[in-house]
């Protein structure tokens, strides 16, 4: 049977975790979270514009000590999924290859979010032990990487990005991913700079270096509003998907990410929630060098950190903390991409969740 890679709700619903799933349906304190998001370092070797996390890059990393024991811990807690994402570039780190092996190793399924430069250092660890990676890229060709993804010099590292994921595509036993932002920006000259116009040739590139998928996402500003596009530029990315389509096979897919059907259903920027309480921070949570967040969404701030792994052991963290400390209705009106699964967490504690049982497929929640 196939599944849908973004099909949040469903996932719920397998039998591996669905002890906790009740546990969160009903609003009571979990043993552990099914999924972490696990930031190693806050460095990155690029320098991009655009960048989510850039006011919050090159303060912090873990340990090596520190970032094997809490894989250890992460173990201990029966976690049945790590995202190694940043923050900073997670490659980045010279502990990171451990925790791919503590982890592979412990059964847990492990995907990394990454911007391609070092895969080359940790491909033997990729290969064997990673269940996806997602390389961003948000180009097709080198000029126009080099405006969006710049590194530190101001120069393009494309090409070596691309034969990464190529070496990484030969040897891997998990999917590989070609993630594209569609991005516009105002240069100081008024010019409109924009990358909408490569959807098709990063789509055949991704094909040719072997990736799995491709996904296609809009832009979020620094408070994880998705930012609006004029409707031309929005049709000129579906014209180029529905040629791309044609490379669509057992063996590669096109992937649209929820912010990208947001727009296309011109749903606004605000994403407005009748709930005070998120039950998927019971079953989801964010682990960085700064502190421990309710979720990724969240990442530095301070209203939503609820505690220090630099200092707690995370088992002793998570007894301990409050996840409950954001009220979604209040500090989550940006496009959440689990509001799905809030919305039918509510349904499984009122008793009408409606999607049936299924096998254990995807823990990636």
């Amino acid at each position: 049977m196939t599944h849908d890679r973004l099909d949040l709700v469903s996932k719920l619903y397998q039998p591996a975790g669905w002890p906790r799933v009740l546990q969160a349906a009903s609003g009571a304190p979990t043993s552990g979270p099914l999924v972490v998001d696990l930031d190693p370092t806050t460095f990155c070797d690029l320098a991009c514009p655009e960048c989510i996390s850039g006011k919050l890059l090159n303060q912090g990393r873990f340990t090596p000590d520190r970032l094997a024991a809490l894989a250890e811990e992460i173990v201990s807690m029966g976690v049945r999924a790590v995202v190694l994402i940043g923050g900073g570039e997670p490659l980045a780190h010279r502990g990171t290859r451990r925790v791919l092996r503590v982890l592979g190793e412990a059964g847990i399924a492990v995907g990394v979010v990454t911007n391609g430069t070092m895969i080359r250092q940790n491909l033997p660890e990729l290969a064997q032990y990673a269940s996806w990676v997602r390389v961003s890229v948000d180009a097709g060709t080198a000029d126009t990487y080099g405006r969006f993804r710049p590194d530190r010099k101001g120069r393009s590292v494309f090409d070596k990005v691309v034969e990464n994921m190529r070496l990484l595509a030969a040897e891997k036993r998990g999917a590989l991913g070609y993630s594209f932002l569609v991005m516009s920006r105002q240069e100081s000259d008024g010019r409109i700079v924009t990358n909408h116009h490569e959807v098709l040739t990063a789509a055949e590139l991704a094909h040719d270096i072997g990736c799995d998928y491709f996904e296609t996402k809009a832009m979020f500003d620094d408070d994880h509003h998705i930012v609006q596009v004029p409707q031309e530029l929005l049709a000129s990315v579906d014209r180029q998907l529905a040629e791309a389509a044609r490379l669509e096979s057992d063996r590669f897919q096109l992937v649209d990410s929820s912010t990208l059907t947001s727009l296309r259903s011109q749903a606004g920027s605000d994403q407005r929630k009748e709930y005070d309480r998120c039950r998927i921070a019971e079953l989801r949570t964010l682990i960085t060098p700064s502190g421990v967040y309710v979720c990724s969404y969240h990442r530095g701030n301070p209203l939503a950190r609820i505690g220090d792994a630099v200092t707690d052991d995370l088992p002793t963290l998570w007894q301990r903390s409050d996840r409950g400390i954001v009220d979604p209705s209040r500090d989550c009106r940006f496009h959440c991409a689990r509001h799905g699964s809030n919305l039918e967490l509510e349904r499984i504690a009122r008793g009408t969740g409606d999607v049936p049982p299924v096998d254990d497929y995807d823990p990636f929640l």
